[in-house]
């Protein structure tokens, strides 16, 4: 393990858990398509086994645990201490008891091969050092015949919020995942899933628009609640303020037309589904 893959996980370890209280409130809309079409092609059936690696709050762990039943089980992993405890909160007050949320690194996840009918990770394989071992980890987990799903962001230059990270790291050295737009751009994830030894792959491109209503919402959905809240909270109010301009600066040619102060920023996911021969 290298220096730079040890501080990138303590930046996402840490910096999702500060992002964790606001990460649903500017998130949840926005993400919706990629995760729908991810559970589509899931294709879960009553009684499954089901891993959601990068799990988050459960966006896309509670909707596959209704899918499975109680005759199924859901676990969702997560480096993020707070987003496994804001995860289990949640399944406690609903009663869920197939479903559990342990803090778990995605490559290496602490559970036995061949132990899933399906594995999910939504948009959270470009945060990984190593994203090949992952893929690899999450083949490992799943029984032959198994399908492993991953959702990532797509190209850079689809993705309208994208100068997000220079903005950052022209203040702080954010070391958030600096390929990023990677797995996204052509056929990469593709060709990842091939080499881990998935077969029969199914690639999508999702376009999307992520709809924010107001400067703040979409300030608090780049800076709070995302990959860079770590980094944004070493800001003090002047550089927070100066952040916040160029941001808004940088997607203003979003901005709805009717007059209020809402944006319509495009985005592009790619979905792919791979099954364990």
């Amino acid at each position: 393990m290298t220096m730079d893959a040890r501080l990138q996980r303590r930046v996402q370890r840490y910096g999702w858990d500060k992002a964790s209280a606001a990460y649903e409130q500017y998130w949840r809309r926005q993400i919706e398509p990629a995760q729908v079409r991810l559970l589509a092609l899931a294709e879960l059936a009553a009684g499954a086994d089901v891993l959601d690696v990068a799990c988050g709050t459960g966006l896309v762990s509670f909707p596959a645990a209704t899918h499975v039943g109680p005759g199924g089980r859901l676990v969702g992993t997560d480096l993020s201490e707070e987003m496994v405890n804001r995860a289990r909160e949640k399944a406690r007050s609903r009663r869920l008891e197939h479903v559990t949320f342990e803090r778990m690194d995605a490559e290496d996840l602490l559970l036995d091969a061949d132990s899933f009918d399906v594995v999910l990770c939504s948009l959270g394989l470009m945060y990984v050092p190593d994203p090949r071992k992952a893929l690899a980890e999450m083949r490992r987990v799943v029984r032959p015949g198994g399908r492993v799903i991953v959702a990532v962001w797509g190209e850079r230059g689809r993705c309208g919020w994208a100068e997000i990270f220079p903005i950052v790291d022209r203040r702080v050295a954010s070391e958030v995942c600096p390929m990023f737009f990677q797995l996204g751009t052509g056929d990469m994830l593709r060709l990842q899933m091939e080499a881990v030894g998935l077969s029969d792959l199914r690639v999508e491109r999702v376009a999307s628009t992520m709809p924010y209503d107001s400067d703040a919402d979409a300030c608090g959905a780049a800076f709070a609640g995302g990959p860079v809240a770590l980094a944004y909270s070493r800001f003090d109010d002047r550089v927070r303020s100066e952040a916040h301009a160029e941001y808004l600066t940088s997607i203003f040619a979003y901005r709805r037309a009717n007059g209020d102060e809402g944006y319509d920023v495009p985005g592009e996911f790619v979905v792919a589904r791979g099954v364990k021969r």
